[in-house]
């Protein structure tokens, strides 16, 4: 007796154990099999099973096909300029983009599996304008770096590519520095010491917490001091306001005015921009930035707020950054899938969704004035002809006796054209002088092919 209950113990011990990993199992599957269909491995989808489909720009240029292989865009400076969202054949270069959404191009569904079995497969429509990427990498010239473009308004994606790169039909010796990080998305996968264009931040932070900005003026002699350490300028401004100093750029005034912050208040609005925190879009998730100032000197905190120090950012994120001041203080989301269709039907449809409100709109609107006065001052407004621009260089310092990188980040103040923009050229040097002759013809592509829609 006590034979065949022990037996029935086991039995049913058994009989629970199945019954448990059978219901993990079908948990797994609901939740990760389109995953699974998307994953490198899947040779249902990219092994040309079903046929996996095609990719396209905004026109509806054709980018990629995937059957039996890729292949990709019969012109190659289009293969060059979109190469790190698709992908190569190698697996060098990944293309979450596409592997996100490939169960929806397979025609997966839970039930059914992929069953289009017609070996057409699906299409995606990505919101780039393979004409502006072809102006973006070629204006680039070969130099490492990233140059990007957003929609503000909606979240679209016109341009984002990441220099250097490579025709995939016609790969040249990539172990020359000419090549170095090559496989690297700069736009989503690199943090860049941000330097002057750091100051929009400062700025957007003294204009809400410090009464009496407006106010004030600030006296720059070419150098703060701070015991033996010191913030310098490269010659000194005079008296300046708040408008003053980021037009001129005014690292001493700055330094003034990070005092009149002060570093809590620096800190909780650097967590309110979100100016760290990753991009999450269409299976991307972008690098962190960095803002620490816990264990900084005085003089360490007074070059975190004009964007050294330790500082980093993430050209996506502070794309998104500039285009919330763009929008009165609410920007929208970035992603760069428009659409997914499979089997003839549309199966995704990108929204529009909303940053939350960073900013007031008053003090969206007095940065907006002063961006677009660093333009008519400074930059040079006939650079944008049709445009009313406004922006922030930077030229970062990283030490070592490398060259500084170029940044320049800002938006277009029109309903016609709701751009927002980032450039960045790797030990390119002064932010102006290098980045507003590659934005003058970026810019100037987004204006004819929105007018063309």
């Amino acid at each position: 007796m006590n034979r065949v209950v022990k037996r029935s113990w086991l039995m049913g011990l058994f009989v629970f154990l199945l019954l448990g990993g059978l219901c993990w199992f079908l948990f797994e599957y609901a939740v990760s099999a389109p995953k699974w269909i998307g994953s490198a491995g899947s040779s249902y989808v990219h092994a040309g099973t079903v046929g996996y489909g095609s990719v396209t720009d905004r026109a509806g240029e054709s980018l990629l096909e995937i059957g039996d292989s890729k292949a990709y865009s019969t012109d190659a400076a289009t293969r060059i300029s979109t190469m790190h969202w698709l992908g190569d054949r190698q697996g060098n270069i990944s293309a979450p983009v596409i592997s996100n959404y490939a169960a929806d191009m397979s025609g997966y569904d839970i039930l059914n599996g992929v069953y289009d079995f017609s070996g057409l497969g699906g299409e995606m429509e990505l919101t780039i304008s393979a004409r502006v990427q072809n102006t973006a990498m070629e204006a680039l010239a070969g130099r490492k770096g990233t140059v990007a473009v957003y929609n503000y308004k909606t979240g679209e994606i016109l341009c984002a590519v990441s220099g250097p790169s490579y025709d995939p039909d016609n790969i040249p010796d990539l172990t020359g520095e000419a090549y170095e990080g090559v496989f690297l998305n700069r736009f989503v996968q690199s943090s860049y010491v941000p330097g002057s264009i750091f100051k929009v931040v400062t700025a957007a932070a003294a204009l809400d917490c410090v009464p009496d900005i407006l106010d004030r003026t600030f006296r720059c002699d070419g150098v703060v001091q701070y015991g033996e350490e010191r913030v310098t300028c490269e010659k000194a401004h005079g008296t300046l306001d708040l408008k003053g100093a980021l037009a001129h750029s005014c690292n001493c005034c700055f330094a003034q005015i990070a005092e009149l912050v002060g570093r809590k208040n620096m800190n909780a609005y650097v967590k309110q921009f979100a100016i760290t925190e990753p991009v999450r879009f269409d299976g991307i998730t972008t690098a962190k930035g960095n803002y620490d100032v816990s264990e900084a000197a005085p003089v360490s905190f007074a070059w975190s707020c004009i964007g050294q120090y330790t500082d980093l950012v993430n050209p996506c994120r502070f794309l998104t950054f500039m285009g919330s001041i763009a929008g009165g203080g609410v920007g929208a989301e970035p992603y760069i899938v428009s659409s997914v269709s499979a089997g003839g039907k549309q199966v995704y449809t990108a929204q529009t969704v909303k940053t939350g409100r960073i900013v007031s709109e008053e003090v969206a609107g007095i940065l907006r004035e002063y961006l677009e006065n660093n333009v008519n001052t400074i930059y040079g407004a006939g650079n944008f002809p049709g445009l009313t621009v406004c922006a922030k260089s930077g030229t970062s310092q990283l030490g070592g006796g490398q060259t500084s990188n170029a940044m320049f980040a800002g938006f277009v103040a029109e309903e016609a054209y709701p751009l927002a923009f980032l450039v960045v050229v790797e030990n390119g040097g002064y932010g102006a002088s290098t980045c507003v002759p590659i934005l003058s013809r970026v810019l100037a592509a987004c204006k004819e092919v929105l007018d063309g829609e």
